[in-house]
């Protein structure tokens, strides 16, 4: 089994990737956790900034390669990326953290085609699908994504994801052990 951090767009590059947010100390957990046999891959994304989907996906497709035995976790456009992956590729596990399924109304995100219209409609049947579990983690205080786009997903995905809603955790900028928990419950139980 392997676990893949997809990052947010902007927090995708080195040396930055591993020292922000919550990347660092997650994937140091996952590996110490001795669970992930095929490795921890936290990976500096082609396009940071766009954070276009024709670039990622490929990217994390052929280029990290995930399968049916790994976990995948995606923080902001990164849980994007996640989600729109598995609408065709099966997964052991998603994390969505500061996920949406709107560009908010702003021109780069939708130029990134993630979403509706223009990245079309979202497949959320395939989503649950395609993977064994979901859990999706976000914060009422997010200064970015409000938390109407996050309980949108949630209801979409219901009968599929374990919807933790936080406090005062911001756009998951700092380590919270709450994502590495939930994790390791749902492979350990």
């Amino acid at each position: 089994m392997k676990a893949v951090i997809i990052p947010g767009n902007g927090g995708s590059c080195y040396p930055a990737l591993l020292t922000g947010n919550f990347y660092q100390a997650l994937a140091t957990q996952l590996t110490d956790s001795g669970l992930f046999q095929g490795g921890v891959v936290a990976s500096a994304m082609p396009d940071p900034n766009k954070a276009r989907r024709e670039i990622w996906i490929p990217h994390v497709t052929d280029t990290i390669g995930v399968d049916k035995d790994t976990v995948v976790i995606g923080h902001s456009s990164g849980a994007e990326c996640g989600m729109r992956l598995c609408e065709t590729t099966k997964v052991r596990g998603l994390v969505i953290v500061a996920g949406c399924h709107t560009d908010l109304g702003d021109g780069g995100e939708r130029a990134a085609g993630w979403y509706p219209p223009s990245g079309g409609d979202w497949d959320w049947d395939a989503i649950k699908k395609n993977t064994d579990w979901i859990v999706q983690f976000h914060s009422t205080d997010d200064p970015f994504i409000p938390i109407a786009e996050a309980r949108h997903v949630a209801k979409c995905l219901e009968g599929r994801v374990d919807y933790v809603e936080m406090e005062g955790r911001s756009h998951f900028f700092e380590p919270f052990d709450e994502c590495f928990e939930k994790i390791k419950e749902k492979l350990t139980t």
